[in-house]
């Protein structure tokens, strides 16, 4: 009888090794905070037809948009850490979503923190119309006159906003926010000269060639507009970061999860199909394994609180 426990409790533990080991054994479930078609979208499923291809299993989206991305992460924070339930978006609904949004539920450490695959950089661009010829000429007319240059964003406490805000804080000039809900609106009121000003992002600029970029905000001139200087080069010392997407899970994921997850992510970021997709979108590619990209996040959650404070902006 002891002999037969034995190898019944053997072969419980073998079970549970390869069950742990199948992983994934049924479809996962991908949250995209935005809506169905955006950018961040069609960047997304590309993600996740890597992931399906490399686990044989699908990995399918479900989009949970609205409240600045907060309501797919409160998904996903609250989701059980067994790897079935991921999500796939920028940095934003963790670092400055919680001082902007009412009542969010999670934080920093709430997820467990996969890989980023790619960073969307942002421009300040100009209309074929525009008063402006270049960077310098625009912060000449704030500092002569504050307030008199007006510039639209995607939203109130967007990066876009932030990056702006804090240029403007950084050179000690003033400038007149016109917020919209989304690049839908913007791009349209650039075009019309119903603001000076876009902050927008490349892949959105780069649709519209009657728009100009005349300034980026990172600290390297980017491929697609290499006469546009970049923020530190007109001497702001830290710029907010270009926006950083990547792979989230639940807190608490197992070793073993966590580490076929990150074998994938690293995967996808060079999957040639993910790749020509971020490419064609505008967006800029940049790995980072799992753990940096966790520091990373923390360390903008922290920058980002002080800024929009600064800025009067905080919810509570």
């Amino acid at each position: 009888m002891p002999s037969l426990v034995l190898s019944l409790i053997a072969l419980m533990l073998m079970s549970g090794i390869a069950n742990a080991q199948r992983y994934p054994s049924r479809p996962v479930e991908m949250i995209i905070p935005f809506t169905a078609g955006s950018g961040l979208d069609v960047n997304g499923r590309a993600v996740a037809a890597s992931l399906s291809s490399q686990f044989k299993q699908s990995v399918f989206v479900k989009n949970r948009d609205g409240a600045a991305g907060t309501i797919g992460f409160g998904d996903l924070a609250s989701a059980s850490a067994d790897g079935y339930v991921i999500g796939f978006g920028p940095t934003t609904p963790i670092t400055n979503a919680p001082y902007l949004v009412s009542d969010v539920k999670y934080d920093s450490n709430s997820f467990s923190y996969i890989c980023q695959i790619f960073e969307t950089v942002f421009v300040i661009a100009v209309g074929p119309q525009s008063r402006f010829k270049t960077i310098a000429e625009v912060l000449r007319a704030a500092k002569e006159k504050p307030n008199s240059v007006t510039y639209g964003t995607a939203g109130l406490g967007s990066v876009p906003h932030l990056s702006m805000a804090n240029l403007a804080a950084s050179l000690e000039l003033e400038f007149q926010h016109v917020p919209y809900r989304g690049d839908a609106p913007l791009l349209p009121a650039l075009l019309g000269n119903e603001i000076d000003l876009a902050i927008a992002a490349v892949a959105t600029v780069r649709e519209q060639p009657a728009i100009r970029a005349l300034a980026v905000f990172d600290d390297a001139r980017n491929d697609a507009y290499p006469d546009a200087p970049t923020v530190k080069e007109l001497g702001v010392t830290r710029s907010v970061p270009p926006g950083q997407v990547g792979i989230f899970g639940p807190k608490g994921l197992a070793t073993e999860v966590q580490e076929t997850l990150s074998t994938a992510c690293a995967a996808a970021a060079k999957d040639p199909e993910v790749l020509r997709v971020i490419n064609t979108t505008g967006q800029r590619p940049k790995y980072l394994a799992g753990a940096q990209y966790r520091q990373l996040t923390i360390d903008d959650y922290k920058f980002k609180g002080d800024l929009i404070k600064s800025l009067g902006l905080l919810s509570r």
